[in-house]
């Protein structure tokens, strides 16, 4: 509370010019931090994470991905024509080929790749990198780090990249829907069209059901499979430096390898041709929403 006779204008130039001080605090203390300790902002000191070897552990990881590419390598292979696999959650018969093909890509491919996403992810706070990061060395205490899924990074890259304006431009529309030239040129999709336009759909069509983000991730997973585009879109995530390196610790799998080994074993499964169902998780309440 300012005393009765500060003019209201003087008392906002002291509260800039208060807060323009502590700015320059932090920016003296950051630089310092960073030349003494090592420390950077919007990154956590390795200290504070786990020290458990089994925690940094990722050939386990490594290795429930291989197997969940192998069994789908399998299965896809051994479909002949090219039908849309659904999985029956009502019946008590045995799965068929299609249902197993179905199952073993959102319950053991999605889930295993997720989990190698998962390695090291972390989601920095406003506080930490604003205010604590530059003398986080120092801390006495290891604050708490938030978890953070997969399908929040493929969202991060989506706004990052100003993907709703992309595809809801008229133009854009046309062209993904019908496939019409935009400009008069040849239809082209590259790969960030592609993902940022899968993204966009995934958003849409499970958000207005409040859905988590697994089923999300699962269904940007069946759709990139569809597409025969899931190397080329975890490409485009891994390599977009400004977006990874703020949300991965120094000892996580995507910091140490690029993702590259991963790149490579789902690379096995690449050549086929999927008919996954991408709405699964929400289309029984399309269902009961259009029975209304």
């Amino acid at each position: 509370m300012w005393p009765s006779g500060v003019d209201p204008e003087q008392a906002q130039r002291i509260r800039e010019t208060g807060l323009q001080l502590i700015q320059k605090a932090l920016a003296v203390l950051q630089i310092f931090a960073a030349s003494q300790f090592g420390c950077a902002a919007g990154r956590v000191p390795s200290s504070m994470w786990p020290q458990e070897p089994t925690v940094r552990d990722y050939g386990p990881l490594l290795q429930r991905l291989e197997a969940a590419v192998d069994r789908v390598r399998v299965l896809g292979s051994c479909r002949h024509q090219p039908v849309e696999h659904i999985v029956n959650y009502t019946s008590n018969a045995a799965l068929g080929p299609r249902d197993e093909l179905t199952t073993a890509v959102r319950k053991e491919l999605a889930i295993a790749l997720k989990d190698l996403l998962s390695h090291g992810l972390f989601a920095p706070s406003q506080t930490m990198s604003l205010v604590l990061a530059p003398i986080s060395c120092l801390l006495p205490y290891r604050p708490e780090t938030q978890t953070m899924h997969p399908w929040e990074l493929f969202v991060k890259y989506y706004h990052s990249k100003n993907g709703k304006a992309f595809v809801e431009t008229p133009a854009r529309q046309l062209s993904q829907s019908f496939r019409l030239p935009v400009g008069g040129g040849p239809v082209t999709i590259t790969p960030k069209q592609s993902l940022l336009w899968a993204v966009h759909t995934v958003l849409k069509e499970h958000g207005r059901y409040k859905r988590g983000p697994d089923t999300e991730f699962k269904a940007l997973v069946c759709m990139a499979l569809n597409e025969q585009r899931l190397v080329s879109w975890l490409n485009l995530l891994c390599k977009s430096g400004t977006l990874i390196h703020p949300h991965y610790q120094a000892w996580s799998y995507m910091a140490q390898t690029g993702f590259e080994g991963a790149l490579r074993i789902l690379g096995r499964i690449s050549h086929l041709k999927f008919r996954l169902p991408v709405d699964l998780a929400v289309r029984q309440l399309k269902n009961i929403k259009d029975a209304f």
